[in-house]
């Protein structure tokens, strides 16, 4: 078996799977809310209870994720730094692709990947925001919660050109203002997150695409 686990600012995913073919054994996707090697250590447990014949010794183990490297040696695992194991995931199971998108709890990143025309190679080319989470998950956190919404809620919204209002989310901090000021204006619930989400994809495009087109197929 092999084990892919990333520890993330704000949550934590564990996947297994098997080493020959790759299926999928078992995956978990939770918020650790701030204690990251607690919920790895229960994720784990649970992976041993939920998973038959899971046992030590018997899968290699990838930890990735802007908390993963100080628990990789007491794991036994492996670090990947987080770049790398997005772009080693989309070639291998998106070979079609070639920009990606990758919103996390306070970073952001967009992968581009190009043909090199005299090597014939395939490169990647990345850009990640270090210096502000805006854009990213912890201001849609934020926004839905002015907005009196669930998280669940981001998951089905659909962009409605008429529907969009004025969000700055070059700062967290002032799409929240703006998110407030149109819940107080009685703007719909449905409006205020299609005019967030129309926000944060232009706020990530300015910020990282760095002059770039993302070309087709965008993941």
């Amino acid at each position: 078996l092999q084990m892919g686990l990333d520890v993330g600012s704000t949550t934590v995913k564990l996947v297994i799977a098997d080493s020959a073919g790759g299926a999928l054994r078992w995956k978990a996707y939770e918020r650790h809310q701030g204690h990251q090697a607690e919920r790895v250590l229960a994720l784990l447990e649970r992976a041993e209870t939920e998973l038959p014949g899971l046992a030590a010794g018997e899968a290699r183990i990838f930890v990735t994720g802007s908390g993963a490297r100080p628990l990789a040696e007491p794991l036994g695992g492996r670090f990947v730094q987080e770049v790398n194991a997005v772009s080693l995931a989309v070639e291998r199971l998106h070979p079609d692709v070639m920009s990606v998108a990758e919103l996390g709890g306070q970073d952001a990143k967009i992968i581009l990947f190009k043909w090199n025309e005299r090597t014939g190679e395939r490169q990647t080319w990345t850009s990640m925001n270090d210096r502000c989470a805006s854009g990213t998950g912890a201001t849609l956190d934020k926004c839905l919660i002015k907005a009196g919404l669930p998280q669940e809620a981001a998951q089905h919204v659909h962009l409605a050109r008429h529907a969009l209002h004025p969000i700055a989310a070059k700062c967290g901090v002032f799409a929240e203002m703006d998110v407030v000021n149109l819940t107080k204006s009685g703007v719909p619930a449905e409006e205020i997150l299609c005019s967030l989400g129309d926000a944060i994809v232009q706020q990530n495009l300015s910020v990282l695409a760095r002059g770039n087109t993302l070309r087709p197929r965008v993941l």
